[in-house]
């Protein structure tokens, strides 16, 4: 059964990831977008909470470790897109199921017997091969210390997860300190961005009159064949998306979270990590994209992993 939760957990993540991918092209502030993002996972759980009953015992708190976690691996793979090669990053954050595998057998003694182990690395190198499909050199390895600390954060906040299910704490109180300790921590710096902002345009206000009406002018020139750069959503509509990507993020942690409860932490993250594949599969059918030959292969053994868990996971 936990197959059944991880492999739905991937598609709410694969599709929050096309979400992302959507909204990237969009003049947007994406701490806000994150903020909504996660103040949605903070309303769901806490409104399930109320109506299942649920126990809101010391254990739940391990979601505040889980939040904070979760912000730094988002906030570090950011910064390693924004510094470093994309490519290599994606790499990287593809690989926290191998620490994870690695740190539950220290931690709780998880054993994965020999078809598990295959299956693992069937999958793992799928999905590598997914994301090695574009030129990674020795040369350009800019960004990997941001890449490499988002993969230890992402396995960090797994195996918290795990760590709640182990400590018997009920699932929606967990979830609801998880996701409103990443919304605070998205909304504290949404607010620094603005103050930051704030204070540019207040520089720029004292400039010379003759150099902001050369700006002004510049900015708005469409006819000498310049794009005018477009101008942010408003606050109200980008929280409002974020509110929508969050239903998708929600349901994702829920699932795998009770796939945690049930199955072996790193056979968990293993296939989570094929959301890489949903949205693969949109810039295929929607974007347009071609695969490569690296993908295709990947993909391929991605699917055979699956397949090795469903007839071998037990």
């Amino acid at each position: 059964m936990w197959l059944t939760y991880s492999v739905f957990a991937a598609l709410c993540f694969g599709l929050r990831g096309i979400l992302y991918h959507w909204t990237s092209q969009k003049p947007i502030n994406r701490n806000l977008l994150l903020c909504g993002t996660f103040s949605m996972g903070a309303i769901v759980n806490g409104i399930c909470a109320l109506v299942f009953s649920s126990h809101w015992t010391i254990a739940a708190l391990i979601g505040i470790q889980m939040g904070l976690f979760s912000f730094g691996a988002n906030a570090s793979m950011f910064k390693g897109f924004a510094v470093g090669k994309a490519s290599l990053v994606a790499i990287l954050t593809a690989l926290p199921s191998v620490v994870v595998v690695i740190v539950a057998f220290g931690l709780w003694q998880e054993k994965l017997h020999a078809m598990q182990l295959i299956a693992f690395v069937v999958i793992i190198g799928g999905v590598l091969l997914v994301r090695l499909s574009n030129d990674i050199s020795l040369r350009n390895l800019q960004g990997a210390q941001w890449g490499l600390l988002a993969m230890l954060l992402f396995a960090a906040n797994d195996l918290s997860g795990k760590w709640s299910t182990l400590m018997e704490a009920d699932l929606f109180p967990t979830m609801f300190f998880m996701f409103i300790t990443g919304a605070t921590c998205f909304g504290l710096w949404w607010l620094r961005d603005l103050q930051s902002e704030r204070g540019k345009r207040a520089l720029a206000l004292s400039d010379s009159g003759n150099h902001v009406q050369e700006v002004a002018v510049s900015s708005q020139r469409t006819s000498e064949g310049r794009a005018v750069e477009p101008a942010l959503w408003t606050a109200k509509r980008t929280f409002a998306v974020g509110l929508a990507v969050g239903t998708t993020n929600a349901v994702g942690m829920m699932l795998i979270v009770t796939a945690f409860d049930l199955g072996k932490a790193g056979l968990v993250s293993a296939v989570t990590a094929l959301n890489v594949l949903i949205v693969l599969l949109y810039t295929r059918f929607v974007v347009k994209e071609r695969f490569t030959p690296l993908e295709i292969t990947g993909i391929s053994l991605a699917f055979a992993g699956i397949l090795l868990m469903r007839l071998f996971g037990a």
